[in-house]
């Protein structure tokens, strides 16, 4: 929709887009686009209707008429077709089911349209890894927020274990690397700084001051 102000907030997993594009949306009072859960709640629609995951028709079928809405409130809230199933949306079964579908060109075809789809007024906050690359490449603001891995490992570890989960720090070193490594080498809309996107290290920021940043660009 021309004239809606979108600002993509691109980068790689656990650098702090969901918080970050959340507080923004909230402060802008714009919408706001999670494009990980778009995929996962594809799995979830495709595991609660139990298709064959390699069915590449039927899983099209569903993410075709799929509704979805985000709240963004205190934490994000996602509906599928009227249900809440933001319980469900970091579930292992809901991540492995969503890197499945997600790899079929046909299925990205149809999410990015309904990506698309989020661009309302006032303004869209669009949160994920191909935001400012490949869904909303005219976006008006761009952001690209990083930290090192080694950071990035150590932020998730203490959420694990704030939540009573055994983690290995060194093991989640590792899984972060490997993922970073898979989201950029992948053929369809690879992890990358979008063109023009403002690049920020997030790894000796608090959360406030990235916010603040992001604010500043905006305004």
């Amino acid at each position: 929709m021309m004239g809606t102000p979108v600002l993509t907030i691109d980068g790689p997993s656990g650098a702090g887009k969901g918080t970050v594009s959340r507080a923004v949306a909230n402060l802008l009072g714009w919408h706001y686009l999670d494009s990980g859960s778009i995929y996962r709640s594809l799995a979830i629609a495709c595991l609660q209707t139990e298709v064959d995951l390699s069915d590449v028709a039927a899983v099209c079928d569903i993410a075709q008429n799929m509704q979805l809405s985000f709240e963004c409130g205190e934490t994000l809230q996602v509906s599928l077709n009227e249900q809440n199933i933001t319980h469900l949306l970091g579930t292992e079964t809901t991540g492995n089911a969503a890197s499945i579908v997600a790899a079929y060109p046909e299925v990205r075809a149809i999410l990015l349209q309904k990506q698309k789809d989020f661009q309302q007024l006032p303004g869209l906050v669009a949160d994920g890894r191909d935001m400012g690359s490949v869904v909303f490449p005219h976006a008006e603001f761009k952001v690209y927020l990083t930290a090192s891995a080694e950071e990035r490992a150590s932020r998730r570890y203490k959420q694990l274990i704030e939540k009573g989960i055994d983690a290995n720090l060194s093991q989640i070193t590792r899984e972060i690397e490997e993922r970073d490594r898979r989201d950029s080498e992948r053929a369809t809309a690879p992890l990358m700084v979008p063109e023009g996107a403002t690049f920020i290290d997030s790894s000796s920021l608090s959360i406030q001051q990235v916010i603040d940043a992001v604010i500043a660009l905006v305004r």
